[in-house]
Order: structure tokens, then sequence, then C-alpha cells
């Protein structure tokens, strides 16, 4: 998630997603919506300038990261989730044990710093420098301001549409897209976006916070797909994933307060980067308005 100014949350997938078809997916985009979304706002903390050298825009559109193709695989298993908070919490740490090994790697590849973003993994009311938790609606965020990503563990599940815990994939996406966040700002990539939307009017201050959101759910997309082997997914689980970030879609809200991007390009990054796994398909910074909406 990130609203302003957090940083937002049947047989395997791995042979059977390659045989889906067009059709197929725009009828899992057409799914209705089903939850809120990732977070909620705050005030705005600043973003890393990051990502070696270049323009803060050159960082956004042309970044090293994209040159540096798939991310490589990293033999990434989870446990699965049982009904209690030790075990989500558990599942989160593994999960993003294997972020961290998998995004060091290709910050390596390019050639750019990184250093790994700390994590609250909450089950109790509490504060960050990006505003307080829990808020309504919201399960995750990540706040620039610490480097850190901050998730709920029961509220993640709460704020799922009621998803069992057997589609894990629901709630790796999360933690994999507020980790994205912290690519992006490793990167360079958030100071641009933040820059643009401290200027401009609302409705271009709002495209490019869907820049960034969308940015993030193809760089979950991206991970989760390049793990496909040791994360396999069946197909109701891989459903279950795009019918979640379907349902977070914004479009039926005010003008003003879309800033995220529609249910069906909330999922369709996610796919772009599940698909194409190759960083460069995660430029959302050249991509038409329309992309974007």
């Amino acid at each position: 998630m990130r609203p302003p100014p957090r940083r937002s949350a049947g047989g395997t997938i791995a042979g059977i997603f390659g045989a889906l078809t067009s059709l197929a997916v725009l009828a899992i985009l057409g799914l209705a919506v089903l939850a809120g979304p990732d977070g909620a706002a705050g005030t705005r903390p600043p973003a890393s300038s990051g990502g070696g050298g270049g323009t803060a825009r050159e960082k956004a559109e042309a970044s090293e990261l994209y040159k540096t193709g798939a991310l490589t695989p990293v033999s990434c298993r989870v446990p699965q989730i049982q009904p209690s908070d030790a075990s989500m919490r558990r599942f989160m740490n593994v999960l993003s044990d294997c972020l961290d090994t998998s995004w060091s790697q290709q910050f390596g590849k390019a050639g750019i710093p990184f250093d790994e973003p700390d994590r609250v993994f909450w089950s109790e009311p509490g504060r960050s420098p990006c505003g307080t938790y829990p808020a309504p609606g919201a399960s995750a965020f990540y706040c620039p301001a610490n480097n850190t990503m901050y998730v709920g563990v029961r509220h993640v599940v709460e704020t799922s549409g009621g998803e069992p815990l057997s589609h894990y994939s629901v709630f790796a996406r999360v933690i994999a897209h507020e980790y994205g966040h912290h690519v992006q700002d490793r990167a360079g990539i958030l100071l641009y976006g933040d820059r643009l939307m401290d200027t401009g009017d609302i409705g271009e201050r709002n495209e490019a916070s869907r820049r960034i959101e969308l940015q993030a759910q193809c760089f979950a997309g991206a991970f989760l797909g390049t793990e496909r082997i040791t994360l396999p997914m069946t197909q109701e689980q891989f459903n279950a994933m795009i019918r979640d970030v379907r349902g977070r879609g914004d479009e039926r809200l005010p003008p003003e307060k879309r800033d995220h991007g529609s249910g069906r390009h909330y999922a369709g990054w996610v796919i772009t980067g599940f698909e194409g796994r190759r960083l460069a398909v995660c430029n959302t910074w050249t991509v038409p308005s329309s992309k974007v909406s």
C-alpha cells in the first residue's frame, strides 16, 4: 500500500499459468470488487535519493534495475500458515528473508547499493514515523522515513475479504508489494514519484501515486513468478490472489481520491510481473496514462 505518505501491502501454477489464455485472464480481472485498499494515509516522510547516479527522473524512467533481466530464483520455501499470530509472523519473516536475498542480488547486478528493510509485523497498535497503526481498512504500509515495512499479522487476514489461510498467495502478495516500495526507495524511484506528487494538480499527483503503486504490484508479481517452482500456486490460489487485488481497485472512488489504480490495473500489473518476470516490464513511468488509470 502507498497512500501518501506511507507506501503500501487445482494443479500448480508453474505448469498451468503459461497455458492460461488471454480470455481466462480477462475473466479473472472482471470479478467484482471484494475488499478495500492495502493501507491508509498519514503525513508524508522523505524518500531516499538512492539508485546511484543520474537525475531523479532518470532513476525512475531508466533505472539500472530495468536492465538486469529477471530476478534470480532463491528457492524460497515458506511454512504453511496456521491460525495463530506466531504462525503468520513466521510465514512473513521467512518470505521476507527470501525477498532480502532476491532483491540484494538484483541490486548487485545493477551496481546499486542496497540495504534490507526493517520489519514490524504487529499484532498490537503502535506508531511509526509515518503515523499510527492500525488505521481503518489498513493491513500494511511501507515507511520510507525509517525504511521499514509494517504489516498486521491479523489485519492482513481481516482485510483480505475472507480468504482462507490456505490461499497463502494473497498474503505473500501484500508482503512482496510493500517490499516493492522499499526497492523503489533504494533505487531512487520513489524520490521522483514524491517530487511529482508535490507539483501539479490533484489529477497529476494521483497519477504519480498510481505509477508508484502499480510498479510495486509488478515487482511483487515478478518475485512470485520467479519463485513459482518452490512457491507453487494451485489455480485456485492464483485466482484468489488476483481476485483479492482486483477487489482493491479505486475506480469507485471520486477522481480526487484515485491514487492506487483501478482494479483491472491493480491486478493486471501483478500478472504482468508474474508472466514477464523481467524488471523492464515493470517500468510504469514510461507507459501512457491509460495504462495506469
